[in-house]
């Protein structure tokens, strides 16, 4: 039983070590990913919480009306692209940004825009443009509110060259909507007789027709910004934010009527502003953050690698602790830490210290006073005869039929089991060979069996009449499990 409990406390001390192990695996995972607040501002996979996501804008720029990928908007005849006038627009930014790479933005506009046909176009007047009194060669529209929902792109906060990002491109596409009035004139200076200036009907899914009664000052039309930008990283507060958008309408009279009667109608603006990031300055703005800044200043963090390198010693030590505890050279399963008797036999027994555990043998002696001695033996924990003592107890037969004399048997036990058990199985044992020797021919009377347990433990005479005095000792250790 104890060896058994020492090879269960070794798996035990196996079963920790394997914890230990995981343990310390998992500690060094977690050091990984994020040390003390104090080591570092940003952890990776700390999530939006330890930056600052959101930001408000103010900008301002010009119009004109057409856009880089070309189009086919009313005037603009033979008008280069940096011949066109161009209109004030100006407006908000609310943006909050989800990763480094995507944010969403609110964006508010308004302001003019302003086109017209050239005089070389000759004649510099708009097809279908103006009304009964006469036709335009020059527009501008108002805009009086431009709104749209923007999906904001970062391009260039991953940088493998610059710890630092001072200077971050972007991409924005929105939808939107705008309230937008259109008034032409007669001249291409925007000064002449006005001969177009509508006024709207009422609502109809959302756009106003020109239908009676004409009074709302602006039509509503729909809207899709697209554009790209760059903002410049004054301080932790405060960039620069530049950028050009090309503004997609729904609306074929954005300028009034003209030529293009089904055609829609587009416009750019460039701006410039200032983006100001709202939260505490003790924590990054994630616009500007660099990912695999953060990545390799915990990877290079001294205090996480002294972290790992204690760690790892810790396990080393385990290791050999364990190494020790479970070398066993002899294969007994006991440590050879514990093990008092190395060098043990392979296939022995042995007991809590590595010894061999000596098994007591049954016994039972026959012991005659004329020098005569055999063993008499029974099996384990049994009153039943060995063949092997059946020699021993014919020739005893014999020397009792041919004196006719009598004979005496003691049975005794060892110590081993109860004191009840163990008189009752040396009764039994002398009992056994009594029967034996009656069916060998000894008369019954002749035989007298006594057992004594293990209370009279020692040699006694058997005397056999008139001829020769014998001693008969019935003794045997139980050895029960």
């Amino acid at each position: 039983m104890k060896t058994i409990k020492i090879n269960n406390n070794l798996k035990n001390k196996s079963m920790n070590y394997s914890t230990i192990k995981k343990t310390a695996v998992a500690a060094t995972l977690v050091a990984a990913l994020g040390f003390a607040d104090t080591a570092q501002a940003q952890q990776v996979f700390g999530g939006r919480s330890q930056y600052r996501t959101w930001s408000i804008g103010v900008q301002g720029g010009i119009t004109t009306p057409n856009a880089l990928i070309g189009g086919n908007n009313n005037f603009g005849q033979k008008v280069g692209y940096f011949q066109n006038k161009v209109g004030e627009y100006y407006g908000l930014t609310v943006r909050k940004q989800f990763s480094h790479l995507f944010g969403l933005e609110v964006e508010a506009n308004r302001g003019k825009i302003k086109t017209y046909n050239h005089n070389e176009s000759g004649p510099a007047f708009e097809n279908n443009s103006g009304s009964n009194l006469g036709r335009a060669q020059s527009a501008e529209t108002k805009v009086n509110w431009a709104a749209s929902l923007n999906g904001v792109f970062q391009l260039g906060t991953i940088d493998f060259l610059r710890r630092e990002n001072a200077v971050n491109f972007y991409a924005k596409v929105g939808i939107g909507a705008f309230a937008y009035n259109p008034t032409q004139f007669s001249n291409n200076d925007f000064g002449g007789t006005v001969v177009y200036d509508q006024k709207w009907g009422e609502d109809i899914l959302g756009d106003r027709s020109p239908s009676n009664p004409r009074d709302k000052d602006y039509r509503l039309g729909m809207i899709v910004p697209v554009g790209v930008g760059a903002k410049f990283k004054l301080s932790e507060v405060v960039a620069l934010n530049l950028g050009y958008t090309m503004n997609f309408t729904d609306e074929a009279l954005l300028y009034g009527p003209g030529r293009n009667t089904t055609t829609k109608q587009r416009f750019s603006n460039v701006y410039g502003g200032l983006e100001f990031t709202l939260g505490s300055k003790d924590k990054q703005n994630l616009t500007f953050a660099n990912p695999v800044a953060t990545m390799y200043d915990e990877l290079k963090d001294p205090s996480l690698r002294n972290e790992v390198e204690a760690l790892k010693q810790r396990v080393s030590t385990l290791e050999g602790t364990v190494n020790t505890l479970s070398a066993d050279a002899d294969g007994d399963g006991v440590s050879d830490k514990f093990d008092k008797c190395p060098g043990t036999p392979a296939g022995t027994p042995v007991d809590g210290s590595g010894c061999p555990i000596k098994f007591p043998e049954p016994v039972v002696d026959n012991v005659t006073s004329n020098g005569y001695y055999a063993p008499i033996q029974f099996e384990f924990d049994s009153s039943v005869l060995k063949t092997s003592s059946y020699s021993t107890l014919d020739k005893l037969a014999k020397e009792v039929r041919d004196n006719n004399s009598s004979v005496t048997l003691d049975g005794y036990a060892s110590a081993e089991g109860s004191e009840a058990y163990n008189m009752t199985l040396s009764k039994d044992r002398a009992n056994s060979v009594k029967q034996y020797l009656v069916n060998a021919g000894v008369s019954s009377s002749s035989i007298t069996a006594n057992g004594y347990g293990e209370k009279k433990n020692q040699s006694h005479l058997i005397q056999l009449k008139k001829v020769v005095f014998k001693t008969v000792v019935l003794r045997s250790k139980n050895n029960r499990i």
